[in-house]
């Protein structure tokens, strides 16, 4: 597909001639549970795709599976704890864009153990653009109005972000640099005090993924003037597609899974066919969905060469920001 996000027609479409597409029987099927270790907090995107990923499997497959949260450090204690087990097929971990493709990208990270040699890229699984929010008694309600507001302020209007170096930071920096704009970012340990202060009028601007942001929007918390996406995103379809606009801010933040090194390739193709066979299901592209997240299902190589293609991607925007980690 040449767009990462498409009409609610075109994915559930996309769904059905996944499943259309899945061989007739995997090359290795799971004798016991498979524990899937959540490298990100309770709540947030990566869990909640985790626990609808588990059900989908126990339902459409019979796997069972359990999911365990050892969140920290951009995601690296689960996926380090991942690959220390067997590569057996039963221990696996997140492995998400900004642990995989950003973080080795930026000066500075600290980055405990070889992603390449020490992982085996599984799956990835779904996605979600990222909205662009601003304060809610920001004094203009679109873009035009932002990059006003931004230019007269030559260089004090601000942005949040959960930390230097995060995908918040480099999706701001992404529009500034589209925009011809300069704003003063603003660092914070987490996104959650980011958006608070962003929502209580502390802060400009943030950049977010567009799932953990749709109820905050809609009860008047926050203003949204975009998504990262060059066409509408199924959960909010009445923010903007800034990547029309301004093509180099589209921008998939994807969720993939991992498991150690060494893994055999029949273990790799059973699991990626479990799992696109749980992504295919209808009542779980539904539920993803409802929550902003769209359904990927690149299996193996394929979830390697991404990784690889956006590890390059961010390199560049880090280089000409002169990003450096916390």
């Amino acid at each position: 597909m040449t767009k990462e996000f498409l009409s609610r027609r075109a994915l559930l479409g996309a769904a059905a001639a996944l499943g259309a597409a899945l061989p007739a029987q995997a090359a290795w099927t799971p004798s016991q549970p498979i524990r899937m270790f959540i490298g990100y907090p309770p709540g947030g995107a990566v869990d909640i795709l985790f626990r609808i990923v588990a059900e989908g499997m126990q339902r459409v497959r019979n796997v069972a599976s359990v999911p365990e949260v050892r969140s920290g450090a951009y995601g690296f204690i689960a996926a380090q704890a991942a690959s220390r087990a067997a590569p057996d097929g039963y221990t696996l971990a997140s492995g998400i864009m900004g642990m995989l493709a950003v973080a080795p990208a930026i000066p500075g990270i600290p980055i405990p153990f070889d992603l390449d040699r020490e992982l085996t890229p599984v799956i990835n699984l779904a996605g979600t653009p990222m909205a662009l929010v601003v304060r809610p008694d920001a004094p203009f309600d679109d873009i035009d109005g932002l990059i006003a507001y931004a230019k007269q302020k030559d260089g004090t209007a601000t942005f949040a972000s959960s930390g230097n170096g995060s995908i918040n930071q480099l999706g701001a920096l992404l529009f500034a640099n589209a925009a011809g704009v300069t704003m003063n970012h603003i660092s914070y340990r987490g996104g959650s005090p980011a958006l608070l202060d962003v929502s209580t009028g502390r802060v400009d601007m943030m950049v977010a993924n567009v799932a953990e942001v749709a109820a905050t929007i809609r009860g008047g918390r926050l203003k949204g003037l975009g998504v990262t996406a060059a066409e509408p995103t199924p959960l909010m379809p009445e923010l903007q597609p800034l990547a029309r606009r301004f093509p180099t801010m589209e921008i998939n933040n994807w969720f993939g899974m991992v498991g150690p090194a060494g893994m055999p390739a029949d273990v790799v193709a059973g699991l990626v066919d479990i799992f696109q066979a749980t992504l295919s299901d209808a009542q779980a592209t539904r539920t993803l969905m409802e929550r902003g997240l769209i359904p990927i299902g690149e299996g193996g190589s394929d979830f390697a060469q991404r990784i690889q293609r956006d590890r390059a991607r961010w390199k560049q925007v880090v280089e000409t920001n002169n990003i450096r980690g916390d």
